[in-house]
């Protein structure tokens, strides 16, 4: 390995400590209660150094959160597939959401945070419309799910889509919420799964059309 070589992958290191660091700080205390020394701390690092790679604490922030939701949204890309039903693709959706939220519990948290404290946070406002933008991307997908349901009269041809996606997103977000940090360890998994598929089949069930198919 070549000299320059090592030096960009120190500082690839460097930067991802950073932002592990901040993410367990944001999930443990709160964005509001953590600051740059906090960080650079707890990654092991001098303040100097995290102002090397980030700007700000909510530049970290940002980091963070955009990462995921790129993550997140490249998985969703994937389930838009020709053949199968739109019902299927949603719950695919909500597997894979269900997935992410619980296999990295502190980035779902903090997700939320983000999204029920949005005027308390004190982002800059090109920061926040970067986070709503990714987020709308990503959730607009449900809403490209139920058009592919429409088009094959698995859905009625006239339907509120943005009522609709914030239907599910509120849905899968609202059960996760709810059980993701109470309860027993063992029974937390099965519990959220089992009351997403319940849920997600209740509501799709009210809105096929008598022909449509969506098993």
């Amino acid at each position: 390995m070549g000299l320059e070589e090592r030096r960009k992958r120190e500082k690839e290191n460097r930067k991802n400590a950073i932002l592990k660091a901040a993410r367990k700080l944001f999930f443990d205390k709160g964005s509001k209660n953590v600051t740059v020394e906090s960080i650079a701390k707890k990654a092991e690092l001098s303040k100097g150094s995290v102002y090397l790679y980030f700007k700000s604490k909510e530049d970290i922030y940002t980091q963070i959160l955009l990462s995921d939701i790129d993550k997140f949204h490249k998985a969703m890309v994937n389930l838009i597939q020709e053949g199968q039903s739109s019902s299927a693709m949603l719950m695919g959706l909500a597997n894979i959401y269900t997935d992410f939220s619980l296999n990295d519990r502190e980035l779902f948290r903090i997700m939320m945070n983000y999204m029920l404290n949005t005027d308390n946070m004190n982002l800059p406002e090109e920061i926040d419309h970067l986070i709503v933008k990714a987020t709308n991307k990503t959730i607009g997908i449900i809403e490209e799910i139920f058009m592919m349901g429409i088009r094959s009269g698995e859905f009625p041809q006239y339907i509120d889509l943005r009522q609709k996606r914030n239907a599910i997103w509120g849905l899968l977000n609202g059960i996760i919420s709810l059980h993701l940090f109470t309860g027993t360890e063992e029974k937390r998994e099965e519990r959220i799964r089992s009351t997403i598929k319940t849920g997600l089949n209740t509501f799709l069930r009210g809105m096929r059309t008598p022909s449509g198919n969506g098993q």
